[in-house]
């Protein structure tokens, strides 16, 4: 089994779950996840935003309001609708995956909340068909006024266990309120971490030192810390826009993840619309695996 460092396409399309999460573990806290939006325009037109996350060296990436009822990329080329993430795959030679969203019709919210189609929500049906689409892993989080809830993920969840099988693992957890109450223990604590890994969780998202009020490197750690007792891998993240930062902020906060104790760290699309500032993915890396692997991964050839 190679580190993710050191893997290339060949290496992820034979991967199973299992295999690619020890791979992630093998990499000791210097895997770079970035997410992206797929209805948003390019941020230039030719290419999808993927396919530049990826070329400024992310090792997984995340599409975002993917609809699994009508799947569509921005700037892929035309393929069957069935193939749209076998076709991203190829294109970047990643493991690629997808965000659904456990919305909570009860959920006591804070702002007006925005209503989402079902291809885009954490039901059975919608997870099936992630399934039959190829995704190599699944994001259960909420986007801005959507609504989600930690109990909403929860059974997100369970929904995923009975259907993965080892085909993708889960990632779970809130990066940020998603509109609605934050209790008095923010916006995830020790013990609702330790239940999204109860409930099946392969990895669980955490908002990254800095991003959210009250996410410091002491609170970070001890989620962190819950986390790994629990068997599972912990995902800092970036999703308040912070992934158009500037190079220093950014910096900070990935030498602090990295302390706290992330196995993998994720900058989030909001940079421009729809994309980090690809630089920022670039200057993330270099501070928490230094040039050697970061333009390793830049350069390999999805060949290879």
């Amino acid at each position: 089994m190679k580190r993710l460092l050191n893997c290339t396409a060949s290496d992820f399309e034979k991967m199973n779950k299992n295999e690619l999460l020890q791979a992630i573990e093998a990499s000791e806290g210097r895997t770079m996840l970035a997410e992206v939006i797929v209805q948003a325009s390019p941020l230039y037109p030719g290419l999808t935003n993927a396919e530049y996350v990826s070329a400024f060296g992310a090792d997984l990436v995340l599409l975002n309001q993917f609809n699994v009822t009508s799947p569509h990329i921005n700037d892929l080329p035309t393929v069957d609708s069935n193939q749209v993430i076998t076709t991203m795959k190829k294109l970047i030679g990643r493991p690629v995956g997808i965000n659904l969203e456990p919305v909570d019709e009860n959920a006591d919210n804070t702002e007006t909340l925005e209503k989402l189609n079902e291809g885009r929500t954490a039901t059975k049906s919608s997870i099936q068909k992630a399934k039959e689409l190829g995704i190599d892993f699944i994001c259960f989080t909420g986007n801005p006024k959507t609504g989600v809830t930690n109990e909403a993920i929860i059974q997100a969840i369970h929904y995923a266990k009975e259907i993965a099988e080892d085909q993708f693992f889960i990632i779970a957890g809130k990066m940020h309120s998603s509109g609605v109450k934050v209790g008095k223990g923010g916006i995830l604590t020790p013990d609702v971490a330790g239940s999204f890994i109860d409930a099946g969780a392969d990895i669980v998202l955490i908002p990254g030192v800095g991003t959210v009020p009250g996410s410091t490197l002491a609170k970070t750690e001890a989620l962190v810390e819950r986390i790994h007792e629990k068997g599972a891998l912990a995902l800092t993240t970036i999703g308040t826009s912070q992934e158009g930062a500037d190079k220093e902020t950014i910096q900070q906060m990935a030498l602090y993840n990295k302390m706290a104790g992330a196995d993998v760290h994720h900058c989030g699309d909001a940079g421009y619309h729809g994309i980090s500032v690809p630089e920022r993915i670039m200057d993330y890396s270099i501070a928490i695996r230094g040039k050697r692997h970061t333009y390793i991964r830049m350069a390999t050839s999805i060949n290879r």
